[in-house]
């Protein structure tokens, strides 16, 4: 298991490098979170919902994401509030007081997973959460050390010296830890290290003396990494691209999610992607999308407030294009109407107007891995994606449906004057024939030798394997406890 001393350690692409290291050595791996809290989640092949993080340490086990990946999945809606899923399937939406007292049934959901997990594969590897310090959070705990300790589980703690103090994370983590838990933690992991290893080595030697413990490595620091984000937005989002021929914009919504969707833009060489943060001035654009949200309405009314809808206006009166993506597409229609109170209070909100789309939240989820074709400015192309929206969005009136999915069903639609799309397909932008059309019909044309996403998430999964794998000193790893070859 990684655990790390802080959030934002390097604990889920630790797993995915070690992952990838043991598939390379024909080692069957699996990645596993107990219990995940993010905005940013895929669907696995058995119809479920996981974090993304997840989805791609099991690319890089060479496996498909599975709901036993990460059994327990939080989707906070507001500071204290999160839709609660288990084995990848929404149960509700718990305060934190709640969801505090409802652990121990997700306890037996975690444990299922884990032990299916065992069953099947030679190597799992364990992802925690956040820091097993946090001893407000650790009554019932099933995110790090508890479940390290009902699973007897060995640990490697990880910490990010980039943002320093490195030396008192490790040291003030085992002191907050029980002797029990400090014996499981089998060494160190120091990550995103700048500069001479040399100057470092000092500082090694009075850890390991200080602890006991071996620091098993000293990861690099990757410069561009560029491995999809678990829940933040990624710092290479807000890298400026000032020589690219094509300018798209997109709110960063304070319920934001699956903002990765655009990862595929931003690694365009010729596409600048630029995140408008609160407050922030609306720049010119080609093309605007809105992403998905977890709290739809809520959002809208953001938007409104920041004078995003004045924006948008504004950027349509110019000729501009607007992609709404899920939660986006649903704010660009007539209504949202939750009359029950799935996402939010009970009421109706007035969408943008801009499609002929009316939208009901309902307590059913719906969750697809699909396959469709793509119909747009006179081309037909293949197309991939999966759903994940509570709310069902019908037509005022007959339109020709963006695509018509392999299913029988069919998703999204274009405006009568051809500026703006929608579609509850997250990830269409990740299939290369479709991103060509789609940005095509925005007005830009895709040199043939765009890259591939999946090549290049292939790409920097291996990147980072070879950094770890080189910066670990096996031996210690093997002298810890470390198993495989």
């Amino acid at each position: 298991m990684i655990q790390g001393c802080t959030s934002d350690a390097g604990k889920s692409t630790m797993v995915a490098a070690l992952c990838r290291i043991l598939a390379r050595r024909c080692v069957q791996v699996a990645p596993f979170k107990p219990q995940n809290m993010a905005l940013n989640s895929a669907v696995t092949a058995d119809g479920g919902e996981i974090g993304r993080a997840q989805a791609v340490q099991a690319v890089a086990c060479g496996i498909e994401p599975h709901t036993d990946h990460n059994p327990v999945l939080l989707k906070p809606t507001a500071d204290c509030t999160a839709q609660v899923i288990i084995h990848g399937h929404a149960i509700g939406h718990l305060s934190a007081l709640d969801y505090h007292d409802y652990k121990q049934q997700a306890r037996l959901a975690v444990m299922q997973s884990w032990q299916r997990l065992e069953q099947g594969y030679q190597a799992v590897l364990v992802e925690g959460a956040g820091s097993p310090a946090e001893i407000n959070l650790r009554a019932n705990d099933i995110a790090n050390m508890g479940f390290a300790e009902e699973a007897d589980c060995p640990v490697w703690l990880v910490a990010d010296i980039d943002k320093g103090g490195v030396f008192a994370h490790f040291v003030g983590t085992l002191a907050c830890l029980s002797d029990t838990e400090q014996a499981r933690i089998q060494g160190f992991i120091i990550n995103r290290f700048r500069g001479d290893l040399r100057l470092l080595q000092d500082g090694l030697d009075w850890l390991e003396a200080k602890t006991g413990k071996p620091v098993l490595a000293v990861v690099p620091y990757l410069h561009g990494l560029d491995i999809a984000a678990e829940d933040a937005i990624s710092t290479l989002a807000f890298d400026r691209n000032s020589s690219a021929r094509f300018r798209v914009v997109a709110p960063v919504f304070p319920h934001i999610s699956n903002h990765t969707d655009l990862d595929a833009l931003r690694q365009l060489p010729d596409v600048e992607l630029i995140w408008v943060l609160p407050d922030q001035p609306i720049p010119p654009a080609d093309l605007i999308v809105l992403c998905g949200s977890k709290h739809t309405r809520a959002d809208l009314a953001w938007l409104r407030a920041q004078g995003w809808d004045t924006a948008i206006a504004k950027h349509l009166r110019y000729g501009g294009k607007v992609i709404g993506i899920c939660g986006g597409y649903q704010m660009l229609g007539q209504t949202i109407d939750d009359p029950t109170g799935v996402e939010s209070e009970m009421g109706v909100t007035q969408g943008l107007g801009y499609l002929p789309i009316h939208t009901t939240m309902q307590a059913h989820k719906q969750l697809h891995q699909v396959h469709g074709v793509l119909t747009l400015a006179g081309e037909s192309v293949e197309c991939q994606g999966y759903e994940i929206h509570q709310g069902i969005s019908t037509l005022s009136r007959e339109l020709i449906p963006l695509i018509t999915l392999h299913d029988g069903r069919v998703d999204g639609v274009q405006s009568d004057d051809g500026q703006i799309l929608g579609t509850y397909l997250h990830g269409i932008f990740d299939y290369p024939d479709a991103r060509r059309v789609l940005l095509a019909w925005a007005g830009h044309q895709l040199d043939t030798h765009a890259p591939d996403p999946s090549e290049i998430l292939e790409q920097q999964i291996n990147r980072l394997a070879d950094a770890v794998d080189h910066a670990m000193d096996w031996d210690k790893a093997k002298a810890a406890g470390w198993s495989w070859p």
